[in-house]
This record gives C-alpha cells, sequence and structure tokens, in this order.
C-alpha cells in the first residue's frame, strides 16, 4: 500500500454532536475541514476508547451489487450476471459500530453479508472505469444484512434488504489509497467468534471501479453514497444473541450485536 498518504477518517458523538475526526494510532483529533477534501487533524478529543463511533457516511443512498462472487452466486443456484446486478438499501438502514442488529418479527430467516464498502468522495456521474478512482473517498467494512426469506418470496430486494439496521458501516474509513490498493483484499464474517464466510476483493466478477462507471451512468453518485461490493460464499442465519463481525483487510474490524 502507499502509506503515506493514508489516513482513517471517523464520525464521532462528542458531547451529543456529530462531528468529523481523524483517528492517529489510538488518538482521535477533530477534522478541521471537509471530511470529502484536504482536511487536517485540528485538537485532540481523546482515544478510541472514550470515544462512541457513528457511521462513517451519511449517504443518500447505499448502492449493492448482487451476485458479484461466483461462489456466492452458486449457493443460491443463481447465476452470475452478465451486467452488475444493481440494487438499492436506504439511508435508513446505516448504523454504525456497536449498533445492534434488530431481527424483524416479519422474518424468521436473517443472514449477514459481509462486505468491502467504497465511500464516494465527489460527485460523479457519466465517468468511466478508469476515471471513477478519482471519485472515491476510501473504503469500509459493511454488512449487507438480508431478510433472505423475504427476499425469496417478494421477488424483488427492497423490504429483504431494507429494514432498519440493516447496513451497519465502518468503524472507519481508510482515505488515501490507491485502485490497486484494494485488487486483493480478504473479507471475513466471524458470528460469535467462528468464520462464516471468508474471501478475497480479487474474486469479484465486477471489480470497484467497473462498479462505479455503471452505476454512475444511471445516477448521480454524491459524496458520502456508498457502494458495497458483493459478498463472498458462506452466508448464513443470525439470531438475537449473536455478535458478528466483519473484517476487510487493511480496513478493521465491523462489530454489531444482534438483537
Amino acid at each position: 500500500m502507499h502509506a503515506t498518504s493514508i489516513s482513517r477518517l471517523v464520525r464521532i458523538n462528542d458531547h451529543g454532536e456529530s462531528v468529523w475526526a481523524l483517528l492517529e494510532d489510538d488518538q482521535v483529533y477533530r477534522l478541521e475541514g471537509h471530511p470529502y477534501s484536504d482536511g487536517s487533524p485540528g485538537a485532540r478529543i481523546g482515544t478510541l476508547e472514550t470515544v462512541t463511533l457513528l457511521p462513517p457516511v451519511c449517504p443518500t443512498k447505499v448502492l449493492c451489487v448482487g451476485r458479484n462472487y461466483v461462489a456466492h452466486a452458486a449457493e443460491h443456484g443463481a447465476e452470475v450476471p452478465a451486467e452488475p446486478l444493481l440494487f438499492l438499501k436506504p439511508p435508513s438502514s446505516v448504523i454504525g459500530p456497536g449498533e445492534a442488529i434488530i431481527v424483524p418479527a416479519l422474518s424468521q430467516r436473517v443472514e449477514h453479508e459481509a462486505e468491502l464498502a467504497v465511500v464516494i468522495g465527489k460527485r460523479c456521474r457519466n465517468v468511466t472505469a478508469e476515471e471513477a478512482w478519482d471519485y472515491v473517498l476510501g473504503i469500509t467494512c459493511s454488512n449487507d444484512v438480508t431478510a433472505r426469506d423475504l427476499q425469496r418470496k417478494d421477488g424483488q430486494w427492497t423490504r429483504g434488504k431494507g429494514f432498519d439496521t440493516f447496513c451497519p458501516v465502518g468503524p472507519w474509513i481508510v482515505t488515501g489509497l490507491h485502485e490497486a490498493d484494494i485488487a486483493d483484499l480478504g473479507v471475513i464474517c466471524r458470528v460469535n467468534g467462528e468464520v462464516r464466510q471468508q474471501g478475497r476483493t480479487s474474486q469479484m466478477v465486477f471489480p470497484a471501479n467497473t462498479l462505479i462507471a455503471y452505476a454512475a451512468s444511471v445516477m448521480t453518485l454524491e459524496p458520502g453514497d456508498i457502494f458495497l461490493t458483493g459478498t463472498p460464499a458462506g452466508v448464513g442465519p443470525l439470531i438475537p444473541g449473536d455478535v458478528v463481525d466483519v473484517e476487510i483487510e487493511s480496513v478493521g474490524i465491523l462489530r454489531n450485536p444482534v438483537r
């Protein structure tokens, strides 16, 4: 990785106020400037252990892609699409690290889907795949929580993917990366410490830059929008009392309890 320019951007609850900050080692510094431009560290707020992390994004939309790993498509008996299979999750589904995933009474089968998420850094429309990474702020961990029974019942995915708390994101955004830096990262999901999913971003059918360009040919992507890039094989059930971890290599671990 091109380590000299890499930083970790967080959003925290500071005495009831939502503020952007930079994380250096375990020290948290208020961000001077805008998170989507050239922000710099300001006054020290505290340590990572003394702050409450919020979702590191405030998206106008959450874009996702289905069946972007061959083995995941196969475990559902589905074909890999010829073009990216896009869908949306509502911004109201987004929660941060440590917040609880709520199992809805309407579903009997809620599942985890560990995914690398790409965060858009500037307005993006009608760009080529070669240009797409210029519009990226950074990457983070995400969990495309899915009510599988409702997804299959409905025939389209809005309800099964869209419940409140069904999009954990975090714990921070790693910025300053180059496109090559994310080409072969490990993606792991653990439930109660047991590995459920283990894949690599090199196994994606459509890489992130292709996904961004494809989506931007349809809609304007705004700063703070996030793109969940698909999940490896091994998705499985979550039940109340579980703790689910999504780990992305070179990012960190997103941990959420299940209620």
